[in-house]
C-alpha cells in the first residue's frame, strides 16, 4: 500500500483528503491511501516519517510551507525561488546520489525528500487563459506563504506587481494607503489573504472597489465560498473573476504526477 498525506495545522477540513480519496476510488487505484497528519510544529516531521515508513508523498499546507525547507534533501528550482514548498516526494535514496554526496537522506535514513511547489503550476495554468495584454501590472493582496507562488508566477510571466499588506514592509503598499489610482493602474488584482473565506463570507479585502472597471481581472485564491465578496464586488463592476478551485485541482494533479513519476532528481 502506497501512503500519501497532508501535513499542516490545524487540518479541520481538507480539500486534498477528499480529492485524493475520490480520485483513488474513481480511477480504481487500489494500492494507495491518503491521510491527514496534523502536526503543529514542523520539528515533528522526522518522527512522522519514521512512524510511517510506507509514506511516498506529502502535501504541505499552512503553517509549514516555509519551515519544511530545511528538512529537504533537494528543492526544485521554482520552489526554491518562491521560498515555499507544498509537495514532497519521498523516495528511496539513490545509491548514485549517496556516492556523490557521501550522505544518506534526512537524519541518515535511507530515503530522501524532494520538494516542489505545485501551487506555482496550478496558479499559472489557471491564470494564463484569462490574461489579456492589458494585464501587465498587478496588485497582490497579502504577503504570506500563499503569495510566494503568486509572485513566482508573475515574475515568470513578466508581470510587474506590488504587494499590499496591513503591516509596513519594504517596497510594499499598505491597505490603508490604497487609492483609486492604484486600482486603475493595476488591472490584475490577486487576493492571497484568507479574508472572505467561509465562514467569514461577509468580509473582503479593504480596497477601493469603486475604481474597478470591466478591464480588470480579479483572482481569489479562496475557493470556499465559490464566489467571495471580493469577487462579487469585482463582478458587479464588470470585471472578469476567478476563484481558486481550478488551481487546487491542478496543483493536486501535479502532486500526483510528481509522486508517481520514475525520474530521479539530481
Amino acid at each position: 500500500m502506497k501512503h500519501y498525506g497532508l501535513i499542516g495545522y490545524p487540518l479541520s477540513h481538507s480539500f486534498s483528503k477528499k480529492y485524493f480519496t475520490e480520485k483513488f476510488e474513481k480511477e480504481h487505484i487500489k494500492d494507495a491511501k491518503y491521510d491527514l497528519f496534523p502536526i503543529e510544529h514542523i520539528t515533528q516531521l522526522p518522527e512522522l516519517l519514521k512512524s510511517h515508513p510506507d509514506l511516498c508523498g506529502l502535501n504541505v499546507t499552512v503553517p509549514h510551507k516555509i519551515g519544511v525547507l530545511k528538512y529537504l534533501d533537494w528543492i526544485e528550482h521554482d520552489a526554491r525561488k518562491a521560498g515555499a514548498v507544498n509537495c514532497i516526494r519521498i523516495s528511496a535514496e539513490s545509491p548514485v546520489a549517496v556516492a556523490f554526496s557521501g550522505e544518506l537522506g534526512i537524519n541518515g535514513d535511507d530515503f530522501r525528500l524532494e520538494g516542489f511547489n505545485t501551487d506555482i503550476y496550478g496558479f499559472e495554468m489557471s491564470l494564463k487563459p484569462l490574461l489579456k495584454d492589458r494585464h501587465d501590472k498587478a496588485l497582490v493582496l497579502g504577503d504570506g506563504g500563499a503569495a510566494k507562488a503568486v509572485k513566482c508566477v508573475l515574475e515568470n510571466l513578466g508581470i510587474d506587481y506590488k504587494m499590499v499588506t496591513r503591516k509596513p514592509q519594504p517596497g510594499n503598499l499598505l491597505f490603508n494607503e490604497l487609492k483609486p489610482r492604484h486600482i486603475k493602474d493595476n488591472l490584475l488584482i490577486i487576493n492571497t489573504t484568507p479574508i472572505g473565506m467561509s465562514p467569514n463570507v461577509d468580509e473582503c479585502p479593504p480596497i477601493p472597489y469603486e475604481a474597478i472597471t470591466d478591464e480588470h481581472l480579479l483572482y481569489d485564491l479562496i475557493y470556499n465560498p465559490e464566489k467571495t465578496l471580493f469577487l462579487e464586488k469585482g463582478e458587479q463592476k464588470g470585471a472578469a473573476i476567478k476563484n481558486g478551485h481550478e488551481m487546487l485541482i491542478l496543483q493536486a494533479e501535479k502532486s500526483w504526477e510528481i509522486w508517481t513519476q520514475k525520474e530521479i532528481y539530481p
